[in-house]
């Protein structure tokens, strides 16, 4: 059973990820680890900072691992507030995981890419596995750059590496972590104690959405597929649905009929009307055999269940 090691794992996506790779493997072959001192995980964990080059070889020889899933990243909202520190941690981070692989160190690499690699000259209904990339945002120049660096290591060193571009991630276990899409988060949270919420894109801000255990079950899959059915080493195109603010409101609202939204749209609306609308995820369905579980209403019901035993509220308002 291979030795698995999460950089990053206190994140949004860790947090669900670690949980379904123990389900997966067994808690005692999985590693979490971040660069907070604490960890509230069922599997061991390691005080790690990703730009540590040193660390992170030092706790893959101690643990004997052999796939490192590399999640430490600053996300597109909050990397608009600090450019150079979020490229030097998106950039620096992977190349010291890459250069791992290089070296035989790590058998297996797991990097997540993301829609914000498309940018305002994209086509945004359906957009290709291939066109034109022009991200406008520091979050998604370092997603691109990061996708030519898997690629290259790939190509020229022979590094296992796989990576999906996730669409906007809509999960209960980790609040709002600073993303464009992260509304879609937030949104439950306020609708599960029936509590006013403002929304930071307008209504009609159609984006690409997926339940967060879509996610880590694309993620688990594209690793454990066969190498040679994996034919793009930069990143996947994932898709499950596309979503309005508006659209999912209305999904809230047939469980919780009391709740209400209202609008004030920020600097976040700029980023999000340079994304796609919906994704063309065929290849990915096609090499290794993606399919999504989860449609907006089936979530909604996920959500507000899995919110509501989190935060034991103690009046049920669906």
């Amino acid at each position: 059973m291979n030795k698995i090691l999460v950089i990053g794992a206190a994140g949004q996506l860790g947090s669900e990820l670690v949980t379904g790779l123990c389900n997966t493997y067994g808690k005692e072959n999985v590693i979490a680890s971040d660069i907070h001192e604490k960890g509230d995980f069922e599997c061991a964990y390691e005080l790690v900072n990703a730009l540590d080059p040193v660390r992170i070889e030092n706790v893959i020889q101690e643990h004997d691992i052999d796939e490192v899933y590399h999640l430490a990243a600053i996300l597109s909202a909050k990397a608009e507030s600090n450019p150079l520190a979020s490229w030097y941690l998106n950039m620096d981070s992977l190349l010291n995981v890459l250069e791992l692989g290089r070296r035989k160190i790590i058998k297996k690499i797991y990097w997540p890419s993301s829609i914000a690699v498309f940018g305002p000259s994209t086509p945004r209904i359906s957009t290709p596995q291939s066109t034109v990339m022009d991200p406008n945002t520091v979050y998604g120049i370092s997603k691109l750059a990061g996708e030519r660096w898997c690629e290259y290591y790939n190509e020229k060193h022979g590094v296992d590496v796989r990576s999906l571009r996730y669409p906007g991630l809509i999960g209960y276990k980790h609040a709002p972590g600073g993303g464009t899409t992260d509304y879609a988060v937030d949104i439950y949270f306020h609708a599960v104690k029936n509590k006013p919420f403002e929304c930071f894109l307008s209504p009609e801000t159609k984006l690409p959405m997926m339940c967060m255990d879509d996610a880590v079950k694309a993620t688990i899959d594209v690793m454990q597929a066969p190498s040679d059915r994996i034919k793009i080493r930069s990143s996947y195109n994932l898709a499950a649905f596309s979503v309005t603010p508006d659209s999912m409101f209305n999904s809230i609202k047939k469980k919780v009929p009391d709740f209400s939204i209202s609008y004030k749209p920020d600097f976040r609306q700029a980023i999000a009307n340079s994304w796609p609308v919906s994704i063309d995820d065929s290849q990915a369905r096609k090499d290794w055999g993606w399919k999504h579980a989860f449609d907006l209403d089936k979530m909604t019901g996920a959500m507000l269940d899995a919110l509501h035993a989190k935060l034991n509220t103690s009046d049920r308002v669906f």
